[in-house]
C-alpha cells in the first residue's frame, strides 16, 4: 500500500472568455430546427451575458512523494500532518479541494496536507474509525491531536489548525 503526498503551489493565470459558436452543438440531433436567433445558446450568450469578463484559472504545480504506509509518513514528517479522509463521490469532499489547496499554500511552512481516498484505503479508514466524510485528523509527532468532520471555509480551517497547534505546544 503506497500513500502519495502532494505539496501544492498555486499560480494564477488570466484568460479571456471563450465565445461559443453560434450554432447549437445539439441542434443536429433534434428533428426540430430553430433559426439561430431563437436557439438557447444564442439567447444565453448574446442577450443575457452581454459583458463577459476575463476569468482567472489556478494552475497547481505539485510534488508527489510516496510512502509505504501512513504510519511511516507520520513518523518521518518534521511538521504536523493534516489528513483529509475523502471519497470521490462525496460532494462536500469535492468542495474542500480548492480550500485545502489554499490552506496548504498559506500554511506550507507549518503543516503538511495529505489526502486519503477511503475507497482505495478502507483499512486506514477503519483504523481511524472514519464514519463521515470529509473527516480531518491533525497529527503532531505522529499522534492525532485534533479531529473534525464536515466542509468549512479556508479561514475557518486555518484558524482551527492554528488554535490546535498553539494548545498542543
Amino acid at each position: 500500500m503506497a500513500i502519495s503526498v502532494t505539496a501544492a503551489a498555486s499560480i494564477v493565470v488570466k484568460t479571456s472568455p471563450s465565445y461559443p459558436s453560434t450554432s447549437s452543438k445539439l441542434a443536429h440531433f433534434s428533428s426540430l430546427h430553430f433559426p439561430a436567433e431563437l436557439r438557447i445558446s444564442s439567447l444565453r450568450y448574446n442577450c443575457l451575458n452581454s459583458k463577459l469578463r476575463p476569468r482567472a484559472l489556478t494552475l497547481v504545480a505539485s510534488k508527489k512523494q510516496s510512502f509505504s504506509s501512513l504510519d511511516e509518513l507520520l513518523e518521518d514528517s518534521d511538521k504536523p500532518v493534516l489528513v483529509d479522509f475523502y471519497a470521490t463521490w462525496c460532494g462536500p469532499c469535492q468542495f474542500m479541494v480548492p480550500v485545502l489547496e489554499q490552506v496548504s499554500g498559506q500554511m506550507i511552512d507549518k503543516i503538511q496536507v495529505v489526502k486519503i481516498d477511503t475507497e482505495k484505503y478502507p483499512t486506514i479508514a477503519d483504523k481511524y474509525k472514519i464514519a463521515a466524510l470529509p473527516t480531518f485528523i491533525l497529527f503532531k509527532d505522529g499522534q492525532p491531536c485534533d479531529r473534525f468532520e464536515g466542509a468549512m471555509g479556508a479561514e475557518q480551517l486555518i484558524q482551527r489548525i492554528d488554535t490546535t497547534l498553539q494548545v498542543k505546544q
